[in-house]
């Protein structure tokens, strides 16, 4: 008997899925985040200005333009309004919509800064980016 539980304690570990990368929270800002990728992503809007910080161990390269394609669907978005802290790059905006649906609506982000390219796995990504479009940062709670 204590075989057969071990055994179905197993199989339940071994097909149950992990919990979701993908989490949204309203507090203290509106953020959405995402460490399933070996590139950590943060986004936030505290009700002005959204903000989508990047950080990865190896850290990113000074580079004058800054790229995020979103595959199959699109977009690919390029600024040079990004910043880099350390291990983090960041951009701002007063306006998003792209990056949200390209989150919602693709497979995989792909992060080009000159040489480096990294990808974020978007599994997942739907509903935390959903509620994230849905927040009013500030608004009471009941």
């Amino acid at each position: 008997m204590r075989g057969l539980l071990c055994a179905a304690l197993v199989i339940v570990g071994l097909t149950s899925s992990p919990a979701l990368a993908w989490e949204f929270s309203i507090s203290p800002i509106c953020t959405v985040t995402d460490r399933s990728s070996d590139t950590g992503l943060k986004l936030t809007f505290d009700g002005e200005l959204y903000a989508l910080h990047l950080s990865h161990l190896e850290g990113w390269q000074n580079a004058e333009v800054f790229a995020i394609r979103f595959a199959p669907n699109g977009p690919f978005i390029q600024t040079t309004w990004h910043q880099i802290d350390g291990q983090t790059l960041s951009v701002s905006d007063a306006g998003f919509g792209n990056v949200l649906k390209g989150l919602q609506d693709n497979q995989v982000a792909q992060v080009l800064l000159d040489e480096t390219f990294r990808e974020i796995d978007l599994n997942g990504a739907y509903t935390p980016v959903e509620n994230f479009k849905n927040c009013k940062p500030g608004a009471a709670l009941s």
